[in-house]
């Protein structure tokens, strides 16, 4: 019986290479299959998400747009709310609005935005997913929150999908409880204590930590679960045909022995075919159906896996 998830994926990326235009990038993401062109919301080298993401959607047609994920720390929500259903009115339709507490250390180290414990910035993203969902909604909102307040606000334009898919990922039980009670599309990541990826991050992303993270979100969306997508970040991907040899090599970056790297969720190797064996079997036991890869490079590598199992 074919699995109530059909397969999607989607790309990460922050910038366009030297030798080729934004544009013509998101062209080609389309063009190879991809469903949907996220952005990062960070404060290195990269491209503003924003119109960025307008660009891409302006030069395709069918693409998918969405940023993986805003930190909620860099905006209030009502700038949010409006700057997403701006995004959602020009791309015609085509937002994935990702939103998220923050967690890279440097970027608030940089910039001087203050970062507070992690439980106060998930509060606060609580807080601004109801926000930016009354707002998306028909008519005036008010909200009186612990971090918010707005009044008799009408959140103008108002989005053409009603509303955009909100996906919410993380790695903590709060935080994916809260990705199930409230999220269309559910990201199971590492979790990245720290602030920094480093080796406990990667650990967090083993197989038994996932099945752990996917029984979060299952008990917290109840009756909805069988409604929502899920989705992770794929963090190594690569097409060879020596998959024993390349684990072996590549295992210690994540912490692992070369036979737990073939069960690791964020990373696919192997030929074509050993990776889309993988990915079905990954999806039996997760029920990810939507992943995201990261990079121009890996864009066009993966792109026969995508044609293998788009739609199925």
């Amino acid at each position: 019986m074919p699995h109530p998830r059909p397969f999607r994926f989607g790309i990460q990326l922050s910038s366009a290479p030297p030798e080729q235009d934004w544009a013509a990038l998101a062209r080609e993401a389309e063009d190879l299959g991809y469903s949907t062109l996220f952005m990062p919301d960070h404060f290195g080298d990269q491209l503003a998400p924003v119109p960025a993401l307008a660009a891409a959607a302006g030069a395709t047609s069918a693409l998918r747009i969405g940023p993986l994920v805003l930190d909620n720390d860099y905006k209030h929500p009502v700038v949010t709310a409006k700057e997403m259903a701006t995004l959602d009115v020009l791309s015609g339709g085509r937002l994935e609005l990702g939103l998220g507490a923050g967690w890279m250390a440097s970027d608030y180290e940089q910039s001087g935005i203050p970062m507070d414990p992690a439980g106060v910035r998930v509060d606060r993203l609580e807080e601004a997913v109801a926000i930016v969902k009354g707002l998306m909604a028909p008519g005036a909102f008010s909200y009186e929150g612990k971090h918010y307040r707005v009044t008799s606000l009408d959140g103008l334009p108002k989005p053409v999908q009603s509303p955009p898919p909100l996906l919410i990922g993380g790695g903590g039980p709060r935080v994916l409880a809260l990705a199930g009670r409230e999220a269309d599309i559910v990201g199971l990541n590492p979790a990245v204590r720290s602030g920094r990826v480093d080796a406990a991050a990667a650990r967090d992303g083993g197989a038994d930590v996932t099945d752990r993270k996917l029984g979060w979100v299952r008990e917290a969306a109840g009756d909805r679960y069988d409604g929502i997508e899920l989705t992770m970040l794929i963090y190594m991907a690569v097409i060879t045909d020596d998959r024993a040899g390349t684990m072996a090599a590549t295992a210690p970056l994540f912490g692992l022995e070369p036979e737990g790297l073939e069960h690791y969720p964020h990373a696919w190797v192997g030929t074509v075919d050993e990776i889309a064996a993988d990915l079905e079997a990954r999806r039996d036991r997760w029920d990810v159906s939507y992943p995201v890869v990261q990079g121009v490079d890996t864009m066009r590598a993966m792109a026969p896996v995508v044609a293998r199992l788009t739609g199925s």
